[in-house]
């Protein structure tokens, strides 16, 4: 018998407005609403959006070993992988990373939270918090540390874009004090504020405060943004709540195909597609892994670091941009050749980044304060390719399906001017 994909809370909410559904992860979810996935990508560069992303999973790691159950399992250096200087992990900070199997392939990639001392939360993709859950265990040992797999046990949306702290600044109590020194990849409160011994966060519903909530400045778009953590009772109100505050800032309900679109323009990997079952390294995410200043060796052990050293000869990946928004369709399956003809790899993601555009042979996006007068952003195709020769930033190479083939160019960055990292006081 066929398993039936699972359902989020808001799932009636899309169906009500139109959303175009589907499977993804295990989870059916809306790909695009009536405003179409073009509309929904724009709609985050110049303002705002909204994703339902509680199909993610979540862990709790506690424990006295906790940390040090983390440090083996988890590709970042927790003591010493926050800002240029990269001090410890502490208290409100968060860190991208992967677990790796121990021949350095990718189980997942992964955000980790320090909540508090001997709390930390872990942010993986749809379906895999069991996995996780279950690498996790399988390395701890005698260590003092308790697995928690919080799947389906919370509501989770972004909202992403330049408008989104404004927004925000409408539904939250004392907003000021949240959004004070909020840099990027930090977060404050806690969506169980019974279990937490900071200050909560919280929304400010009509007649007195409302629930607790966990903002997270993060997200998958490359944009300014937030992601919200809360008790799934108080969801579906959470979404409705949020898209009320932001109907004068024109905040728009996206689906997954803006998403990915958006990720992918911000060189940003989608899990199991742009990294997996091969060696993580020679792509475009090294920050994700702890070296050392001269990037000669790792700053620890970790699970796959040994094998990750001893890879010779492994596939590189790169992001591309085209010269238009013609793509071709990555699972047809899609191959790479050189100008010349020859196949030299595989087409891993391709999408159409509709907030960019060339001219005189530079990328513009519709954010770029420096765009030419009169620019108008045509769309670009974008997203990554993995090849088994090294290539240089600017090469042309082929992309080939079964109904076209397309000229791209190999890219250093895609979208520019993305507004991830601007200080948050720059933004409310």
């Amino acid at each position: 018998m066929e398993k039936q994909p699972k359902r989020t809370l808001l799932h009636d909410w899309h169906v009500a407005r139109g959303a175009n559904m589907a499977d993804f992860g295990g989870y059916e979810m809306p790909l695009w609403y009536t405003t179409g996935a073009k509309k929904e990508h724009l709609a985050v560069l110049s303002g705002a959006g909204m994703f339902d992303t509680s199909h993610m999973a979540m862990l709790k790691i506690s424990g006295s070993d906790a940390s040090d159950l983390l440090q083996l399992c988890f590709t970042k250096d927790l003591n010493a992988c926050v800002g240029q200087n990269k001090t410890p992990l502490s208290p409100g900070r968060c860190v991208y990373g992967a677990f790796l199997n121990a021949d350095g392939t990718v189980i997942d990639d992964a955000i980790v939270y320090q909540a508090f001392g001997e709390e930390y939360l872990v942010v993986v993709n749809a379906a895999m918090g069991g996995e996780i859950a279950k690498n996790l265990i399988s390395h701890r040992g005698g260590k003092n540390t308790e697995v928690t797999d919080l799947t389906d046990k919370l509501g989770k949306m972004d909202i992403q874009g330049p408008a989104s702290a404004k927004i925000l600044r409408k539904v939250l109590a004392e907003p000021e004090k949240v959004f004070e020194k909020m840099p990027y990849f930090s977060f404050r409160g806690h969506f169980d504020a019974a279990a937490s011994p900071e200050i909560p966060v919280r929304l400010s519903y009509s007649g007195g405060d409302g629930p607790p909530i966990l903002l997270s400045r993060t997200g998958y778009t490359g944009e300014f943004g937030f992601e919200i953590f809360i008790a799934p009772e108080h969801f579906v109100k959470l979404w409705e709540t949020v898209l009320d505050a932001g109907k004068s800032f024109d905040l728009t309900p996206c689906g997954l195909a803006a998403r990915d679109s958006l990720r992918a323009g911000a060189v940003l990997p989608l899990s199991h597609q742009d990294i997996g079952h091969w060696p993580f390294i020679n792509n475009p995410w090294p920050f994700a892994l702890p070296y050392n200043d001269g990037q000669t060796d790792f700053t620890k052990s970790f699970v796959g670091g040994d094998a990750l050293k001893n890879v010779i000869d492994s596939e590189c990946t790169y992001p591309f941009a085209g010269n238009d928004l013609r793509k071709i369709s990555a699972e047809d399956p899609a191959i790479v050749t050189n100008e010349d003809g020859r196949e030299i790899g595989r087409v891993l993601t391709c999408v159409t980044d509709m907030g960019i555009g060339r001219a005189d042979d530079r990328i513009y996006s519709i954010s770029s304060p420096d765009k030419p007068e009169g620019f108008k952003a045509k769309g670009l195709c974008c997203g990554f390719v993995k090849v088994n020769t090294m290539l240089k930033f600017g090469q042309t190479v082929v992309l080939k399906d079964k109904r076209r083939k397309i000229k791209v160019r190999i890219a250093e960055d895609i979208r520019p001017d993305r507004t991830a990292r601007r200080p948050i006081r720059e933004m409310i």
